[in-house]
């Protein structure tokens, strides 16, 4: 008798319904984190953070290419990949649900529905959700693959007696090979297959006609990482690692060794060498403790609204049982359908959480443990939980599957004509998360990354020097700039990417008169004036060979740089790091030419002793040389101490503040999900206290005070979570206040 045709049809319809709920929960623009650089290299086929991502590249640049008649922004089109991919990888789990679901529920309407529970259980975790509705990383992809090889997997245990069943494996085998140039989170389920495979039929992947045709797919598969060398040849404007090769023998051999051998610069960065994480031998922090971070985000997926603290809560805790025991029902659920199949999901959870976070090798959550001795060194700089993303997902339909076997039970007690509709009901438990976690999850209305890094870009004068000082206050910055065509004239200068070999050498290209972008900036007319022409050199003077040769160095005597009108002395002792000897050489090289800006009076120009140079234009700080002993030039106004007694442009500031920035979501969200990017609207408040202290001292009116006080307030409400819980601890790569 032949096996019932798979509900394909349903499949469609159920991964419609998570589209359709991402969809209206949809981020209108950018994010936080490594949005911004996503969606920025996906748009002009750049090169993000090592390794790359080349397939999330190729196919997210091609899926906004399609979705572009539409009329619809980048980030928008970028985002619906997110949400598309997720939603594809919810279709395939249901079809997995639905073949562990038939022996108990039958081919017709339970297995359907009790399938569509287990999906939508998973479809709402808190983390898949808010992973769904922003392309935030590349991990809905991946999740797309696993979800998918788990489908090929489960299918081919159904039909490995049919001839050419193995084309199934076949299929699995390449989407993790390719799936591993989007993100190594891919290849998750291979140990799970090897397991399928040794409990169903061995020697299928044995046979030499297996063999000879696996070897070619694994070679195509990794062809894709070509992309990096030949992209990288052509210098885009984000270009990360700058993974160049000479020939393309060496970068064939750098491939296909994982990074062993062959061309250097892309050797590094598949190998993620700018990051220089610890073995997994070297734990950053005990595994007790970093299982314990594991279970605090298994806590919020199921209902994360139910309390505003980051920390396992008590309102939470008896929705985080249910859903334990309901997956591990799932799993038994799995055992009593098939044992190979029970074997893979069993392995694939494992290698999901437990796996994974061995791997992984975390230090300290970034929330969990908060007296831990260190501070913010021995803890992760924002939360971690999209790496279990997968494992979420999984076992929120493994969760349903344990729901809809419940369900079974319950029916199958009684003694009724229509026991399965009369309890069907059991099947609402599954909204839970739905219902639990809509408020948390949403970025329906989200502008504020999108609205501080246009008014960051907006504060500083025309073909400005911007020093920022991490990846969280820059990615931003570059959306504007390349997605939306803002402030393009900006320099805009990672501190902590200075530490590289390849990152002063673009910025030097990129400004150099040939390919310096113009002013274009009408917003900011009768506050900033364009020069009558763009600069005429670089941002430095340096070669490459200067550049090579600068590494941190302990002074032996006071060292004095002299800049015009000033001169900085650095102390016998201290060590200038090298990324601060390039910012010194780029702002002596460049400050005549093109005014010098920070995004925050700490970090970076801390560091290189130059805050009492700073004068603030709104947002951002801008190194204004004088002599401090002098009376201040017109328009700079100092502050009182009580409000740190920075000196503010006063009148380009007010403009600034009244005409040109937008507070979308800064000052009116209700509820600020991400607490690592408190800051953001805390920066706001300090500045609008700032401001209505220096309106006071400058005698600007009590009008002006007043608006900025109860601004201040209103950023004061968000900053505290949305009127919840405490202003958030300011993250290491996050601009300070």
């Amino acid at each position: 008798m032949d096996e019932p045709r798979p509900p394909y049809r349903a499949a469609a319809l159920v991964g419609l319904a998570a589209f359709a709920l991402y969809v209206v929960t949809l981020a209108p623009t950018t994010a936080f984190w490594d949005t911004s650089e996503y969606i920025a290299t996906a748009h002009i086929l750049g090169i993000p953070h090592p390794p790359g991502n080349p397939l999330f590249v190729l196919l997210a640049h091609s899926w906004s290419w399609l979705l572009s008649p539409l009329g619809l922004s980048v980030a928008v089109r970028i985002n619906l990949f997110a949400a598309a991919t997720s939603a594809g990888a919810s279709a395939f789990l249901f079809l997995v649900a639905h073949r562990i679901l038939r022996p108990v529920l039958g081919d017709g309407w339970r297995a359907v529905a009790g399938a569509a529970a287990a999906t939508l259980a998973g479809a709402t975790a808190y983390t898949v959700w808010n992973q769904s509705n922003v392309n935030e990383k590349v991990y809905t992809l991946s999740v797309l693959i696993i979800a998918a090889v788990s489908w090929l997997a489960v299918r081919w245990r159904e039909r490995w007696r049919e001839p050419g069943s193995e084309r199934l494996l076949l299929w699995a085998l390449f989407l993790m090979v390719i799936g591993s140039t989007n993100h190594l989170m891919s290849v998750l389920p291979l140990p799970a297959v090897g397991v399928l495979v040794l409990l169903t039929a061995p020697l299928t992947v044995l046979r030499a006609r297996f063999l000879v045709r696996a070897l070619p797919l694994v070679i195509v598969g990794l062809s894709v990482y070509f992309f990096l060398p030949v992209r990288a040849a052509q210098h885009p404007v984000i270009n990360e690692g700058g993974a160049t090769c000479d020939s393309f023998t060496g970068a064939a051999v750098a491939i296909y060794t994982n990074g062993k051998a062959g061309c250097r610069a892309l050797a590094d960065n598949l190998t993620r060498k700018q990051y220089q994480k610890p073995p997994v031998t070297n734990r950053q922090a005990p595994f007790a403790a970093q299982l314990k971070n594991y279970w605090q985000y298994f806590d919020w997926q199921w209902s994360r609204g139910l309390a505003a603290t980051e920390q396992p809560s008590s309102p939470r805790t008896p929705f985080s049982l249910l859903f334990l025991a309901l997956g591990l029902l799932g799993l038994w659920a799995a055992w009593r359908s098939d044992r190979p199949t029970f074997g893979y999901l069993v392995t694939l959870m494992l290698t999901l959480t437990l796996g994974l976070v061995y791997y992984l090798n975390f230090k300290y959550g970034y929330s969990l443990a908060p007296g831990i001795p260190g501070g913010s060194s021995t803890h992760e700089v924002r939360e971690r939980d999209y790496f279990f993303v997968a494992s979420f997902l999984l076992w929120g339909v493994l969760s349903g599957v344990g729901l809809a076997w419940a369900w079974a039970a319950v029916a199958s007690a009684l003694d009724h004509a229509r026991r399965w509709a009369f309890t069907a009901p059991v099947l609402v438990v599954a909204c839970f998360p739905l219902v639990l976690n809509w408020n948390w999850a949403s970025r329906a209305g989200d502008y504020a990354a999108h609205d501080w890094a246009y008014d960051l870009l907006m504060s500083v004068e025309p073909y400005a020097v911007l020093f920022t000082n991490g990846d969280n206050d820059t990615f931003p910055l570059w959306y504007m700039q390349e997605v939306e065509g803002v402030r393009q004239d900006v320099t805009v200068v990672v501190g902590q990417y200075l530490q590289t070999e390849w990152y002063p050498k673009q910025l030097r290209n990129l400004t150099s008169p040939d390919r310096q972008r113009p002013f274009r900036a009408p917003e900011l007319e009768g506050i900033y004036a364009a020069p009558a022409a763009p600069p005429g050199d670089a941002v430095t003077t340096l070669t490459d060979e200067q550049m090579d040769a600068i590494g941190a160095a302990r002074l032996n005597q006071d060292v004095t740089v002299p800049f015009p009108g000033i001169a900085v002395t650095y102390p016998s002792g201290m060590v200038l790091s090298r990324d601060a000897q390039l910012a010194l050489a780029f702002i002596h090289d460049s400050i005549d030419e093109r005014p010098i800006y920070f995004a925050a009076s700490g970090g970076l120009m801390s560091d290189l002793g130059m805050d009492p140079w700073g004068v603030r234009h709104g947002l951002a700080v801008k190194l204004q040389l004088r002599d401090l002993k002098a009376d201040q030039p017109e328009g700079v106004s100092q502050g009182s101490p009580a409000y740190g007694g920075e000196f503010f442009d006063m009148p380009s500031s007010l403009k600034l503040y009244q005409d040109v920035y937008r507070f979308r979501s800064l000052r009116d969200r209700a509820i600020w999900a991400d607490r690592s990017t408190l800051n953001i609207p805390w920066y706001y408040y300090v500045l609008a206290m700032q401001m209505s202290d220096v309106a006071r001292v400058a005698d600007a009116g009590t009008e002006v005070v007043s608006r900025f006080q109860q601004d201040a307030l209103a950023f004061q409400v968000v900053a505290n979570g949305g009127s919840r819980g405490a202003p958030g601890e300011v993250a290491g790569d996050t601009p300070g206040t």
